[in-house]
């Protein structure tokens, strides 16, 4: 943003904007940490169910090293959601003064769930050599239970926002607009819930998987074909990719739900100016006010998601004034755009896979396949952090949809642009640090070689297996 931009905007304007921006960069990063947090313990257990079930040393080396490699990244899961949580009374004081009673009870079982997994992470971690296989290996499902229940507690909070029930406001009280009459069960289990909570929690598992395979899959492309890598490989992507079709059913249930119940996000999703019937598809393109420019139409397609017929009507963005249509909707076109373009290649990529593995019962041989399963960890961060524009710009102007709009909400503190600063060095920090930590731990490995099998398996006493406890 240029100075000359920053002048011309009065100063609450500016402020919001610097909120806004922070809590979306926050937000942003902590998300591709949430995503493992959900899905890398189910994972680490599959590989070390493997090796108990199947006496497989590979697998119970790739257990051992993804737990640490899942408590990492938990850790700085955990210093990115603090921050997050410090941001809703330092950047949003209106919106939890007013609605910290109605999300509240959310975050608190969310909180629960996370003490709860930091316990059973550290059980799980220390547990090797300490704890008998089956006992360790159960440990461990605690880990994965928490996680999906945190998951869920976040996410009834953000379905919240996007259908708000549960809660009554004053009308001629001491204060008006008051909440009042909270029914937590309500707000928990609004109806956005039912596709926001399965559509955050399989990506979570997509791009855990898929970011694995990718791993591997580099390993691979520069030479490293042993069966540790090949059963890495595996294991993610084989998940992964049985979620994928899941996916892809779940986002156009919630495609479906959003054009019922947030009409107006869908419009901007989809660039549909007017309401009518007949409504055309674009695949990419730029949003104007006469539509979609430069982008591929697909006639009735828009309809017919919709509502399975051509006829169906497709709310436009003229049913609700300017001031209450949603921002930069060529960003929200293009973001709905790539993530579903990025399931449909995953969803290719899951054909060939399936294609070979059905034939010869091997992955296919060629490096174009490696390649595209090197980029897919990638793309599937990308599709989430998409899926998130499209979550929260679509509801913009709205802080809680038709209730309370964002501009009410933000802090009357002036200041907010060097807040942001100061984010996004610590972030940048952050990151860097996280991973210099991985790829030094991913080293340490690689030079270890498989000197790990070689000197006792994981449940040896560490004093007989020369008190090795990398």
């Amino acid at each position: 943003m240029s100075t000359l931009l920053l002048d011309r905007l009065p100063l609450a304007a500016s402020e919001l904007l610097a909120a806004r921006e922070q809590m979306a960069l926050t937000l942003g990063f902590h998300i591709i940490f949430a995503s493992l947090g959900i899905a890398f313990p189910a994972y680490m257990l599959i590989a070390n169910w493997r090796g108990l079930r199947r006496g497989d040393p590979d697998a119970m080396e790739l257990a051992r090293r993804w737990s640490k490699v899942a408590a990492v990244t938990f850790a700085v899961g955990a210093v990115t959601g603090t921050v997050i949580s410090f941001e809703f009374g330092l950047l949003w004081p209106e919106f939890t003064a007013r609605f910290g009673d109605v999300f509240g009870v959310a975050f608190a079982i969310e909180g629960i769930f996370f003490f709860l997994e930091a316990i059973f992470i550290g059980i799980y971690l220390f547990g090797w050599r300490r704890l008998s296989p089956w006992a360790h290996f159960w440990s461990g499902v605690p880990i994965v239970v928490c996680g999906i229940g945190g998951a869920l507690s976040v996410v009834a909070v953000n379905s919240w926002m996007n259908q708000p029930q549960g809660f009554s406001l004053s009308r001629g009280l001491v204060r008006s607009g008051e909440v009042t009459s909270v029914d937590p069960l309500k707000v928990i289990f609004n109806p956005a819930l039912a596709y926001e909570a399965p559509h955050m929690i399989l990506a979570g598992y997509m791009f855990t998987g898929f970011l694995i395979a990718s791993v591997y899959a580099v390993g691979m492309l520069r030479g490293r074909r042993d069966r540790r890598h090949r059963l890495g490989l595996l294991i993610g992507l084989t998940v992964a990719l049985l979620a994928t079709p899941i996916q892809f059913l779940v986002g156009d249930t919630a495609a479906r739900a959003v054009a019922e119940d947030q009409p107006v996000k869908f419009a901007a999703m989809e660039c549909v100016q007017e309401t009518h019937t007949h409504v055309t598809e674009y695949i990419g393109g730029r949003c104007t006010d006469e539509g979609v420019k430069g982008g591929i139409g697909i006639p009735n397609l828009d309809s017919w998601l919709v509502g399975f017929s051509a006829d169906t009507e497709v709310v436009g963005l003229d049913s609700v004034p300017p001031a209450d249509r949603p921002p930069a909707n060529t960003l929200l076109h293009l973001a709905f755009d790539a993530m579903v373009g990025i399931c449909c290649a995953l969803l290719a990529l899951g054909a060939w896979f399936a294609f070979v593995w059905w034939r010869r019962r091997d992955i296919p041989s060629t490096k174009w396949f490696l390649r595209a399963v090197a980029v897919s960890g990638v793309a599937v961060g990308i599709a989430i952090e998409c899926g998130w524009i499209v979550t929260e710009v679509g509801r913009q102007p709205w802080i809680v949809y038709e209730v309370m709009r964002t501009e009410e909400a933000v802090t009357g503190a002036g200041g907010i642009w060097f807040t942001l600063g100061g984010v996004v060095v610590l972030y940048a920090a952050l990151g860097t640090a996280t991973v210099l930590v991985l790829r030094a731990m991913a080293r340490r490995w690689r030079e270890a070689g498989s000197a790990a099998a070689e000197s006792g398996g994981p449940y040896e006493p560490a004093s007989l297996a020369g008190g090795d406890e990398r």
